[in-house]
């Protein structure tokens, strides 16, 4: 046996024990020591909990459980510098309403437009192009635009506490997915670099592509056609289509992701785990959960997780750091 195969089976057997801390951003309150419990009774060969390798399926929520959501998730953030950078190109669009209010900023009024406009905004910047062309235009807006508040990278911005958890979660075994109601083409360009998470484990919102062969071969064009909204209900089904197995542990942040959690609760083969991160911390990230500045309520989880057991994350005290200074210092 190569000793790289060698040192990869040990990490595998061993998880995390070799290290004096799996998850050192995680303050030591029962939140932390509720999931390494979990994670060291469901992978100790001879436990009653143990579960099998090829039933380790875990998935997470993206908006507000791995990176912010507020006061814009950065999806509809890309939109509106999309929609800012196109509009010259677009004398047509100084007469619509939603337009104009991107253009100045009215965020307020932006919002006032709902689902309706929102969806607007999305058709004017996510379809009508290749699937290579759309990526390219989100890498360019991650190298060229930072958050505001934090002046950092958005794809810097993955919680580092989160992180972490990925990592522990696969040195001991787990496959790490993510199901979110972001766009799958949007969220595929940074999830591998910033969460180790490769693109065919990442299922979000989307929309059916149209096939086309030309003298440059095969392409897709993204459309709106058949859009699939992938947040509340549609959770589980979108996990059953693209997983195919019903997952051991969920994590979330908002009463979106409940019918995922309580998909994950019900599997009748692992003890299982739940997780909501809520958000209580106003000084180095937000503080809600009703009314949120953008997405992301939570008030029924919030009563559901007593009564179902699931850990609810209280982003003030059982965080030592949010975001990770090495990449997100400001500058």
């Amino acid at each position: 046996m190569r000793k790289s195969v060698l040192l990869g089976t040990l990490l595998l057997s061993f998880g995390c024990s070799a290290n004096s801390d799996a998850l050192p951003a995680w303050n030591d309150t029962p939140t932390k020591q509720a999931i390494e419990k979990w994670i060291q009774e469901t992978t100790r060969d001879g436990s009653p909990d143990f579960i099998p390798l090829n039933k380790r399926y875990v998935v997470f929520d993206n908006d507000g459980t791995l990176w912010p959501e507020a006061p814009l998730t950065f999806q509809l953030q890309f939109a509106v510098d999309e929609i800012k950078r196109m509009a010259p190109e677009h004398p047509e669009w100084q007469k619509d309403p939603l337009i104009a209010a991107v253009l100045e900023n009215d965020l307020k009024a932006v919002a006032a437009s709902g689902e309706k406009g929102l969806l607007r905004l999305v058709a004017l910047t996510h379809s009508g192009m290749t699937t290579e062309a759309f990526a390219a235009r989100v890498r360019d807006w991650l190298d060229t635009h930072k958050d505001k508040r934090t002046g950092c990278r958005y794809d810097r911005m993955g919680y580092q506490p989160m992180r972490q958890l990925l990592d522990y979660l696969r040195a001991n075994g787990f496959k790490t997915w993510i199901i979110s109601g972001g766009g799958i083409d949007f969220m595929r360009v940074m999830s591998d670099s910033m969460y180790g998470i490769p693109p065919e484990q990442v299922v979000g919102s989307f929309s059916l592509s149209d096939y086309s062969l030309g003298e440059k071969g095969v392409e897709l064009q993204k459309t709106m056609k058949g859009a699939f909204n992938d947040d509340g209900a549609s959770k589980p089904v979108a996990i059953h289509l693209f997983m195919g197995q019903r997952p051991v542990a969920a994590f979330g942040n908002s009463d979106g992701d409940l019918a995922m959690l309580q998909y994950a609760a019900s599997n009748p083969d692992a003890k299982t785990f739940g997780l909501l991160v809520h958000h209580t911390d106003a000084a180095r990230e937000y503080a809600y959960d009703s009314p949120p500045t953008a997405s992301g309520k939570l008030v029924e989880g919030l009563s559901l997780a007593k009564q179902k057991g699931w850990v609810v994350v209280d982003m003030k005290q059982d965080w030592k750091t949010v975001f990770d200074p090495s990449l997100c210092s400001g500058k």
